[in-house]
């Protein structure tokens, strides 16, 4: 009998009656207003916190992206948080056009607090929030809606109060209220609470407030929650006065498909954190989101170019690694172990640009934009094939190799590879040397000379043979011709060259040459070989060497 979970104990969500929705035909084009949260709800699901040092430098890290509008704390909650918010507006670290934002629940005392906290900045977002859905009514508070109401009201005109003297003394103060636990909120409800804020605080359509809609937890699927706010920005009196808000979380695995489906609803502003950290597991990540956007041509207004430093500062301050497959900067993201994927990536890339337009299968991205590597997109294991070894040899060492010489290293490295684990590069260049290179057998070239004889070159060579060293010598119409002829002539190897190629490695004093030998014997098999010096003829040289060693192996 199949063991079954207890899945009665839960009911589905009930959705959003709209059937003349709008949002699925809308298409995101420009970046919305970000407000990072990574000093606040990010800092506060840390088993961890961050340290003063620690928060400056997540902080210095926001502003470099081009966050305009950063949380930087709860500063009536936590003295940490309040010297913190002290600090970077004492020391003028609030550049201009960037506007903090602190967190404060509907109480007298912590408003007056928060107030203390952000006396002296030029322009605050004070984030009000308390708790509206029916279960936190009914469990937490056991209060009715006309009171939860009221809560939100009285907290709304507390903070008008004592935010005037703020306003007086030069402080730009704009209001930001959240219903907490938004998404389990009945939609009528949700709409009379947030007009009646508005009401008391009174905001124009040149001084907008900032209504926050979270899915504090997410409950259902993101097209309802972009049902709820179609719903919510159709009934909402005031709309025009109001800056919409989202901030959601990831319990159900969709925190960025809730919000960018938010985004097609209408509204105007996102919350979140870098890499999705926050409560349980996570908010809205920002990275993700943004990038997604300029994956589309959409400028996310936000400069993530170098995303291993990003990665870096995140891990430091957080102390929570990156997965190697988080969305555009994970270590593996960019990375194709399988065989066929590495075919058209390694195809891609030689294609290059087509119009300036980025297209390249399997990278929905240029991972130079985000401060990788083209390098780092090919990978060898067991599961690869002979278009990813193709591509480390012509990424990482300049080589490229005819196909029937490619087809017959694959199986050594699907060999070596079957011991399990990645292959480096270095040890694939290895095994392609050992192969094909400095290939053991009964010919070595000790030394040689190429001196011309007319239109004609002669080649006298010592050549080792076994524990023998012998003097050969042979003419022809150029240096490999005459080598051959020596080697036939002396030697009696019969050998005929049938494919050659010969070019340069890197550039310079220093560079080196590559010649890709094809012999056949008396029986017309073929036999590859290649030699490396940073002289053409020795290169050409040893690549005959190579293959004749390769023949009687």
């Amino acid at each position: 009998m199949p063991r079954k979970m207890p899945f009665q104990k839960y009911k589905a969500f009930q959705p959003v009656a709209l059937p003349d929705r709008t949002w699925p035909d809308q298409v995101i084009s420009h970046a919305p207003r970000w407000c990072s949260v990574d000093l606040r709800d990010g800092n506060q699901a840390l088993i961890e916190p961050m340290t003063p040092d620690e928060k400056l430098k997540m902080y210095l890290l926001l502003l470099e992206l081009g966050f305009k509008e950063i949380e930087v704390g709860f500063p009536a909650a936590s003295q940490t948080d309040f010297d913190f918010v002290r600090l970077i507006i004492e020391q003028d670290m609030i550049p201009e056009g960037v506007i903090i934002q602190v967190l404060c629940q509907a109480r007298e005392e912590l408003i007056i607090r928060t107030c203390e906290a952000v006396k002296g900045a030029r322009q605050v977002i004070f984030h009000l929030y308390n708790s509206t859905s029916t279960l936190q009514r009914k469990v937490v508070f056991n209060m009715s809606r006309e009171q939860v109401v009221q809560l939100a009201t009285d907290a709304t005109a507390m903070v008008k109060a004592h935010t005037d003297v703020l306003q007086a003394e030069g402080t730009d103060v704009i209001l930001e209220y959240s219903p907490e636990s938004y998404t389990a909120t009945e939609m009528d409800f949700a709409v009379e609470i947030c007009d009646a804020v508005m009401n008391v605080w009174q905001p124009t359509v040149a001084k907008k407030m900032i209504l926050n809609l979270p899915s504090t937890v997410e409950m259902a699927t993101p097209n309802i929650y972009a049902d709820q706010l179609e719903w919510f920005i159709r009934h909402l009196p005031q709309r025009d006065k109001a800056v919409i808000s989202l901030h959601t979380h990831n319990d159900r695995g969709t925190g960025v498909a809730a919000s960018e489906l938010g985004l097609m609803a209408g509204a105007d502003r996102i919350e979140g954190t870098l890499f999705g950290n926050g409560e349980r597991t996570g908010n809205c990540d920002l990275i993700t989101m943004a990038m997604n956007m300029f994956s589309q041509g959409v400028d996310p207004e936000l400069y993530l170019s170098d995303m291993p430093k990003i990665v870096a500062v995140s891990e430091e301050c957080t102390k929570i690694p990156i997965h190697v497959r988080q969305p555009y900067a994970g270590e593996l993201v960019f990375t194709a172990f399988s065989g066929s994927h590495q075919d058209a990536i390694r195809k891609g890339m030689a294609r290059g640009e087509s119009a300036g337009v980025w297209e390249v299968p399997y990278l929905p991205i240029d991972p130079t934009d985000v401060g990788g590597s083209y390098r780092e997109t090919v990978r060898v294991n067991s599961q690869s094939g002979k278009g990813g070894v193709a591509f480390i040899l012509e990424s990482y060492y300049g080589v490229s190799l005819p196909r029937p010489l490619l087809l017959e290293f694959s199986p050594v490295i699907q060999k070596l590879s079957e011991g399990g684990g990645e292959l480096k590069p270095d040890t694939i260049w290895q095994a392609f040397t050992n192969e094909f290179v400095d290939v053991e057998g009964p010919y070595q070239l000790i030394d040689y000379k190429v001196v011309a004889n007319g239109e004609r070159q002669v080649c006298e060579a010592r050549v080792k043979v076994g524990d023998n060293v012998i003097d050969i010598r042979g003419e022809g119409n150029g240096p490999i011709d005459a080598f051959i002829a020596a080697m036939v002539e002396t030697l009696n190897e019969p050998l005929n060259v049938i494919d050659y190629q010969e070019y340069a490695l890197n550039e310079g004093s220093q560079a080196q040459a590559i010649c890709i030998i094809a012999i056949t014997d008396e029986e017309q098999s073929k036999f590859y070989g290649v030699g490396l010096s940073q002289n053409t003829i020795t290169a050409a040289f040893g690549s005959i060497i190579a293959a004749i060693n390769r023949k009687w192996r």
